[in-house]
């Protein structure tokens, strides 16, 4: 059974994208620790990160540092934190936070909620800042 990230990956589910080529895939979380949370994917289903080969692992790093330096820019923040969990979704993902303190980077944290207008809002911000 395909995850719910290769059914964004197929167009099954929408998505609020914000970068993509022919490995990989970013988008906003639809339940945000903080506004402009992304998730960047790996468009291969692998369930654990580590089980990435090398270069799958080194080129979705390298990926989501681009995405991670235009969510700075779009987002203010202090830092952009980056968390690999991999407990909530059988598909590698790595999370993209904009920070201004450590305490937001609580996965127990109450999740925000945005509009569909401020989801593309969003996500065209941090897409203006890509390169």
């Amino acid at each position: 059974m395909a995850s719910i990230f290769s059914k964004i990956i197929s167009g099954e589910i929408p998505c609020y994208k914000i970068a993509e080529d022919e490995k990989h895939l970013a988008f906003l979380d639809i339940l945000p620790l903080k506004k402009g949370h992304v998730l960047v994917i790996p468009k291969k289903e692998v369930d654990y990160y580590f089980d990435l080969s090398d270069d799958e692992l080194s080129s979705l790093n390298l990926f989501a540092k681009r995405v991670a330096k235009a969510l700075r820019q779009a987002v203010p923040c202090v830092k952009v934190a980056v968390a690999v969990v991999g407990l909530e979704v059988p598909h590698t993902h790595i999370h993209l936070v904009p920070l201004d303190s450590i305490g937001e980077l609580n996965f127990a944290n109450p999740r925000l909620s945005f509009s569909k207008e401020e989801f593309e809002s969003i996500a065209n911000q941090i897409k203006s800042h890509l390169t």
